[in-house]
């Protein structure tokens, strides 16, 4: 366990569980902690792998008064805690709005970055556009905006119930709300600036592979996102997790470890 100073006197939570295979970075969706990848963390230990996993700013035990929250900012400290903790190349995982600061520390990491996966990733789009007529609008993350502002407790336990498509314990579910609502007040801010960026170029641009996860009943991010996202990548790969919602490593965790590991075992 350990914290990283982010320059300004402010710093982020992140853990690094040593091991001698192929380091990997887990970083988690919005609004939520590195402490839902900790069934994922615990079986990449068990096959050898190194793991690094994160607090965006904001969330979990990172601090919470930040000024800058953006994609931007939160994959220039993914960027320096790799730098800091390895000499060698990783793994980026993004899960949801992940996807999108993974894909962005990638670019700036450059030849340190190993592959890319895309974790039901918001990337390259979390909004549609003209020429990308998939996932969510500006209204829907004005709405999102309002239903924290109006009932905080009440949106985020909703959410944590919309998360999974399969079945799943009402612990499950209790879990993911614990950590959403431990999120700090600027959360929003992070959101809404998902909505301006568009990677189309940026993995068109990388040179890794790139693995889009996919969950066909994704009720939270529209699995058309995924596809682009790996038509977009020079060398990607899809796969499909059917009846999966917005969280394949909790829903179907032993097929989402072998498909992580077999991606990595072919870098």
């Amino acid at each position: 366990m350990a914290r990283f100073d982010c320059g300004d006197g402010r710093t982020v939570y992140y853990e690094h569980h040593r091991g001698t295979a192929t380091p990997i970075v887990l970083i988690h969706g919005w609004a939520m902690s590195s402490r839902l990848w900790a069934g994922t963390v615990e079986a990449l230990k068990d096959a050898g792998h190194a793991v690094i996993t994160i607090d965006h700013r904001g969330c979990g035990q990172s601090d919470r008064d930040f000024d800058d929250v953006s994609v931007a900012a939160l994959a220039s400290d993914v960027e320096g805690i790799v730098r800091k903790e390895t000499s060698l190349p990783v793994v980026l995982n993004g899960w949801s709005l992940g996807g999108a600061v993974a894909a962005e520390a990638a670019r700036r990491l450059g030849d340190k970055a190993a592959g890319l996966v895309l974790t039901c990733g918001a990337s390259p789009r979390f909004t549609k556009t003209a020429d990308f007529p998939y996932g969510g609008d500006d209204e829907g993350l004005a709405a999102t905006a309002a239903a924290l502002a109006g009932d905080r407790a009440a949106f985020f336990k909703g959410l944590a119930q919309g998360v999974c498509a399969r079945e799943v314990s009402q612990e499950t579910v209790d879990w993911m709300w614990s950590a959403f609502i431990d999120s700090g007040p600027g959360v929003i801010r992070s959101l809404l600036d998902l909505g301006n960026i568009d990677q189309r170029v940026l993995l068109a641009e990388l040179a890794v592979p790139v693995l889009s996860i996919i969950g066909s009943a994704d009720a939270i991010l529209d699995p058309q996102v995924g596809m682009q996202a790996a038509k977009c990548a020079r060398n990607g790969t899809i796969v499909m997790f059917d009846g999966c919602g917005h969280a394949p490593f909790i829903e179907d965790a032993p097929r989402y470890i072998a498909t992580l590991r077999d991606f990595v075992a072919h870098i």
